[in-house]
């Protein structure tokens, strides 16, 4: 039985007169019916009472009808889903993000447009470090990638999004608050504790942090090492220490921190969105298309 088969089958039933079904199909009378006659002849049922006068469905037809309309539909549903999963309109797109990424309008901006024009498409989001976001573009265990500037793997590409400043994030009640409000120098930190992201996080962060305190010719003594910005800054307002995070950051308002601009040279840093250079998938360029679109 080929599809072919249940098509005409169906254009009799609906015509009920061989003639206008072949017309419809846009083939002759004859081999429609022979192709009937082979269709109840596997069957091994007849699908129609016919007379020299009129043609009608038997009962194991009009059963038949009801079950052929329904293969052709899903038929067609099956093709529509494949048109529309090669169009990118269909199917899951897994996105990994650095903690600071979200804080910026511009990204949820780009994934409330995509939602809207993609309603099918069911985003998986995954917050990672930086280091494991370009890990996991690079074995495709996510399609795109958000994460903060450190070395890449071959094979990747970069956009960056956007840049922004560092900032100093003190304790309220600290000593250089108030004379700070143009924003300060790494070196005003050089004798205070740090609240940071270990080295082991890859944030990378972590080495820019290091380079920028070399530079104003100290080394950080870091008095604790957490994995969430959250919790970093929550403990500089428990006055554990300072620390430097992107200005991103300063959108959460925590009572008794206050943050500055840090004014050293380099002391800026940017949010790439990464994808494989070759094999992405289009809804990942659409994707793309859109964050850079907002960038």
């Amino acid at each position: 039985m080929e599809l072919r088969h249940l098509r005409y089958f169906i254009a009799v039933a609906e015509e009920l007169h061989f003639g206008r079904a072949a017309q419809q199909l846009g083939i002759s009378q004859p081999p429609l019916s022979q192709q009937i006659q082979a269709l109840e002849h596997e069957l091994g049922a007849r699908l129609f009472e016919r007379t020299n006068r009129r043609v009608e469905l038997s009962e194991a037809g009009r059963l038949f009808l009801d079950e052929a309309r329904q293969v052709l539909a899903q038929v067609d549903k099956a093709a529509d889903v494949a048109r529309r999963a090669q169009l990118g309109e269909l199917g899951e797109m897994k996105i990994g993000f650095t903690s600071s990424a979200p804080f910026t309008s511009k990204i949820p901006k780009a994934i409330h447009a995509f939602r809207q024009r993609y309603p099918a498409v069911h985003l998986s989001l995954k917050e990672m470090s930086s280091r494991d976001v370009a890990a996991a573009v690079f074995d495709e265990s996510i399609e795109v990638g958000l994460m903060r500037p450190m070395p890449l793997p071959d094979g990747l590409q970069v956009t960056e999004l956007f840049r922004e400043p560092l900032v100093a994030v003190l304790n309220a009640s600290h000593p250089l608050v108030a004379a700070s409000e143009q924003g300060l120098h790494m070196a005003d930190l050089a004798r205070e504790p740090f609240v940071f992201f270990p080295r082991s996080y890859g944030s990378g962060l972590h080495a820019q942090l290091l380079a920028l305190a070399r530079q104003a010719g100290f080394s950080p003594h870091f008095a604790q090492e957490v994995g969430e910005a959250m919790t970093i800054i929550g403990l500089v307002s428990a006055g554990l220490g300072v620390s430097v995070l992107p200005a991103s950051y300063q959108r959460m308002r925590i009572d008794g921190v206050v943050y500055r601009t840090v004014l050293d040279e380099g002391a800026d840093t940017a949010v790439w969105l990464v994808q494989r250079q070759a094999g992405s998938s289009v809804m990942a360029k659409a994707f793309a298309d859109l964050l850079i679109g907002n960038a």
